[in-house]
């Protein structure tokens, strides 16, 4: 295919210079690689962080909350047009719980956007093994469901989670409250609950989830064990745990639910909003380092072409006074840049894949206590972010081209040639 001839121009003056073009385009290249690197590693730990947090928190949390009084109180018992005021409110006595469960879960999975329900009968505790206590909570669950929903199956030590079904006052302890306690699988282990009886229960399995906190204080029970604990009937339930089959979707369906069920659904960013703004401000710091990086390579293309324009300016005023117009001298220096922000972005996109390969294959140590079940730096290869990349940095050339080529364009020919 032939060329124009502004094409050839600014071919042959990107090549005169081949040393500068070389350098202008390793800027683009350094600056679109570290853009994909960078993303890739705050995708791949961000994704992997929210893993980590589903591996014990729900896309949605229905529970009843506990509520506070308020003037609509008084409104229901003075009606009148007097305002009402309240001192010293308090917290209303209300049933523990969730009333008639079954038939909100009913209600709940006519939802097609939901993807799992299972109830759960949460509380506080007392482990004690020999003269040793620990507090942490016991939640009452459907060991199945629980697994479909939050990968016991895949954070199981030692053990099989499904005795918890089959062996009666059976419990599923913490990596952490194991060690803690110098527990093993078939030790028995005394719980107490701030209502009901204490129960001596068998340690069917231990599991870690990578989240210490989690692993030192929680542990699973058969719900009906934890009524029993608590001292409660079968219908008594403290949470409904819900999944969405897109967990993004899950702050606006929260507030459909509560609307439904009239009671409390926290979602998952509210659940981690310290996590979700972590997250924010990692972004931000990546992004604002990646951007000196580009802004740089266009400091490096606006010189180069700066320096074409000084030193050819005698030819652009002979190209201008033999007819070329200025929007044609404006498209000659503009297509260096284009061709110099290419040729860096292919190469960065080549060299933003390998840096992102070979940092994905970096050995971190775990799974172990520290590192929890993380073997390998998580690194994302996303590839709207290589989509990204050739757009920013063919951007930042273009930006840094424009200006010497409009100075160009406004060159005046015979002033130049009088010179």
């Amino acid at each position: 295919m032939k060329l124009s001839v502004n094409s050839e121009i600014a071919f042959t003056y990107l090549f005169a210079r081949k040393k500068q073009t070389v350098i202008a385009a390793l800027g683009v290249m350094f600056g679109v690689s570290m853009f994909i690197f960078m993303q890739s590693l705050m995708k791949g730990t961000n994704d992997y962080f929210e893993k980590q947090s589903f591996n014990t928190t729900p896309h949605i949390r229905l529970y009843s909350e506990n509520k506070v009084a308020d003037t609509h109180i008084l409104d229901s018992f003075i009606k009148d047009a007097s305002v009402k005021i309240l001192v010293n409110p308090k917290q209303l006595l209300q049933r523990q719980g969730i009333i008639n469960p079954n038939g909100v879960i009913s209600r709940l999975r006519k939802d097609p956007e939901l993807s799992f329900i299972t109830p759960q009968v949460t509380t506080n505790v007392i482990y004690t093994s020999g003269s040793v206590q620990l507090n942490g909570t016991v939640a009452g669950v459907d060991i199945i469901q629980e697994d479909k929903m939050f990968d016991v199956q895949g954070n199981m030590v030692v053990g099989d989670f499904r005795d918890l079904n089959r062996v009666n006052n059976s419990i599923l302890i913490g990596k952490g409250i194991a060690g803690k306690l110098s527990l093993h699988v078939g030790d028995n282990i005394t719980v107490a609950s701030g209502t009901g009886s204490p129960m001596i229960m068998k340690i069917i399995g231990i599991f870690q989830s990578g989240v210490k906190l989690v692993d030192e204080t929680k542990s699973y029970a058969n719900i009906v064990q934890a009524q029993s604990l608590l001292g409660k009937d079968r219908s008594y339930v403290t949470d409904i745990k819900i999944n969405l089959k897109d967990y993004n979707k899950a702050p606006a369906k929260a507030r459909e639910i509560e609307t439904i069920t009239g009671y409390k659904a926290e979602d998952w960013v509210q659940a981690n909003a310290q996590l979700k703004t972590a997250f924010k401000i990692r972004a931000m710091i990546l992004n604002s380092v990646v951007g000196v990086i580009l802004l740089v390579a266009g400091f490096g293309i606006y010189n180069i072409l700066n320096m074409t324009i000084y030193e050819k300016i005698k030819e652009i005023a002979i190209l201008k006074a033999t007819g070329f117009s200025g929007y044609s001298v404006i498209s000659i220096f503009l297509q260096q840049a284009i061709y110099i922000g290419l040729m860096g972005a292919v190469i960065g996109i080549g060299i933003g894949f390998l840096i992102t390969y070979g940092f994905s294959k970096v050995y971190i140590g775990g799974p172990n206590p520290t590192s929890g079940t993380l073997s390998y730096i998580p690194m994302s290869f996303y590839i709207p972010h290589y989509v990204e990349a050739i757009f920013f940095g063919l951007i930042t050339t273009i930006a840094a081209g424009y200006f010497p080529a409009r100075k160009a364009s406004r060159v005046d020919p015979v002033t130049i040639i009088r010179g």
